[in-house]
């Protein structure tokens, strides 16, 4: 098993390569407005660190968000495209999982991460391992009473630590493609199925067409 993973859904661009035993590279940027223009040369980053070819991956995972529309798209697009090349499965894993998986918490938690627009994607974990509900996206005030005090980690939480009041500060902040390729070795290891590479978006994308746009079509 050789796993590329990939995720664009964060501010963090971040790719990975995992054997199923072991994280072989890894690389991470964290740059919210460059992920069409980082990610592929850090493909080629981490399989030059590894000292191998693309074609010797056997699987893809990718952070399937929840995520910025735009962000989002570029990792989604980018794994179809290695898959479809290679004729290799790809795989879609909640975004939120990756940084839960990270934190190693064995402690009930949530994970938050900034939505923008003053807004959080969050989610609920009994463990690491572990998501007890799906993921929203919320006002932070409006959740407050939810997660106070309650251990807490992601940049969302980071953001608003006056409302995630149990913030783990030693916790990653930005998202791991190699934690995220990780949890899928461990899932597959497992005989688990994992989800499709769908987008889970949650909230419509912030371009819109004007409500009085009229089409012109030729005659």
């Amino acid at each position: 098993m050789l796993l590329l993973a990939l995720d664009t859904a964060t501010p963090a661009v971040t790719v990975a390569l995992h054997d199923g035993t072991r994280v072989l590279a890894e690389s991470r940027q964290v740059d919210a407005r460059r992920h069409g223009e980082l990610l592929l040369p850090a493909v080629d980053r981490v399989l030059a660190e590894a000292g191998l070819k693309l074609d010797a991956v056997s699987d893809i995972v990718v952070g399937v968000g929840p995520g910025p529309y735009t962000g989002l798209r570029v990792g989604l697009v980018t794994a179809a495209t290695f898959g479809a090349a290679l004729g290799v499965p790809v795989h879609g894993l909640c975004t939120l999982d990756g940084l839960a998986y990270a934190s190693g918490l064995t402690e009930p938690f949530v994970v938050a991460t900034d939505a923008r627009r003053k807004e959080v994607y969050w989610a609920r974990y009994g463990d690491a391992r572990t998501r007890l509900t799906e993921p929203s996206v919320d006002r932070p005030a409006d959740i407050a009473d939810q997660v106070a005090g309650v251990p807490a980690v992601g940049a969302g939480a980071v953001l608003y630590d006056t409302v995630f009041t149990g913030l783990r500060r030693e916790a990653p902040e930005h998202q791991s493609a190699g934690a995220l390729a990780a949890l899928a070795a461990d899932k597959l290891a497992a005989g688990e199925e994992l989800p499709p590479p769908q987008p889970m978006y949650l909230r419509r994308p912030d371009a819109q067409v004007p409500a009085n746009y009229k089409v012109v079509t030729p005659r």
